[in-house]
């Protein structure tokens, strides 16, 4: 019953939260009449269409990757219940923290061992980095600063800009340990990691680096003998999945805002969820609905509109998986009740 309660106050936290932003944000320009402007005609509904197809398009990325790194030991099925698992865990952690770290636990579950597991889960880490660090360089020499970061001179865009390249610099230096970690030089890592975490300010974090380096060295033993096609489906499924996060958007202004430049668009996403991986927020919540809001305001004309997409995108990116998650958790903690419950016989 504790266990359900907490639950249930880690769904309703994000959720207050999101509300809260909205309302604050809306407050003096929210009215009904607001949903008047929305012109249901078939444009809107192609672009529905199509947001939701890159709602599947996510999960089918990942679905894909599990089947791919798992030697299609996980069927389609268990693939998408530990993508919905993973999806939801990140509705009610911090992004900072991410709930993808957790699909070990659910790999688990679904019948991989803790090793193998343990091994998936930091691929998947790794090749999320990866696209990250390569797509996103792509995309700043392709558009200009007031492209990318609207107004120049303004303070909100100086400091985005800022906190995007911390976030790029430190996200690249940790795809290369993870790189050198589980691929070229794991002992070296190891090695100097355990070094480093000796020292008496550090001291408290070195058994779980320790843990981590011992994870880094299994993970790589294992995939020393994967082929290049291996490698290539993985990272092509890891693509389709982000991408298609990244285009949710374009389907919302294409059908509601069809104005803006859509290169522009999707251009932006890559910094949004850039900034998204260190809020401190479950999920983002509160984050993703300023940060939004702020940084397609300079495209849109009224803040009416702004408030509709940003609302229509969390809905789809967010709020849609924290209500399947929440149906699914109850029969999750149930079954791990069940299988504690016959370890704890098996022992007596």
């Amino acid at each position: 019953m504790k266990e359900a309660l907490k639950t249930i106050a880690k769904i309703l936290l994000p959720i207050a939260i999101g509300i809260g932003v909205f309302v604050w944000l809306f407050s003096g320009e929210f009215s009904i009449d607001i949903f008047k402007q929305i012109n249901f005609d078939s444009r809107l509904i192609i672009a529905l269409a199509f947001a939701m197809l890159f709602v599947v398009g996510r999960d089918w990325g990942m679905c894909w990757r599990f089947v791919t790194l798992t030697d299609r030991t996980l069927s389609w099925q268990r693939s998408l219940k530990v993508t919905m698992l993973c999806e939801f865990t990140s509705t009610i952690t911090p992004t900072s923290v991410g709930g993808g770290a957790l699909s070990m636990i659910f790999l688990n579950r679904e019948g991989i061992n803790w090793g193998r597991a343990t091994t998936i889960t930091m691929i998947t880490l790794f090749l999320d980095e990866l696209f990250f660090v390569i797509t996103c360089p792509i995309v700043i020499l392709l558009f200009s600063d007031d492209a990318l970061f609207g107004f120049t001179t303004s303070e909100f865009s100086q400091g985005l800009k800022l906190i995007f390249w911390i976030i790029y610099i430190a996200i690249t230096i940790w795809t290369a340990i993870l790189y050198l970690g589980i691929i070229a030089k794991p002992h070296a890592v190891k090695k100097i990691l355990m070094k480093i975490f000796s020292w008496r300010l550090l001291r408290r974090w070195h058994k779980g680096l320790e843990e981590m380096s011992n994870n880094m060295l299994s993970t790589s033993i294992d995939i020393k003998t994967r082929s290049k096609k291996w490698w290539g489906k993985a990272f092509a499924a890891t693509a389709i999945s982000w991408l298609s996060r990244y285009l949710l958007v374009n389907a919302l202004f294409w059908g509601l805002y069809p104005a803006a430049n859509q290169l522009i668009v999707l251009a932006r996403q890559f910094i949004v969820w850039a900034i998204l991986m260190v809020s401190p927020t479950p999920g983002g919540s509160g984050v993703s609905e300023y940060l939004f809001t702020e940084y397609y305001g300079d495209m849109i004309t009224g803040g009416a509109m702004v408030m509709i997409l940003a609302l229509l995108w969390r809905v789809l990116s967010y709020y849609i998986y924290l209500l399947i998650g929440t149906f699914m958790m109850p029969s999750f903690l149930a079954a791990k009740k069940i299988e504690e419950q016959t370890k704890s016989d098996n022992k007596l």
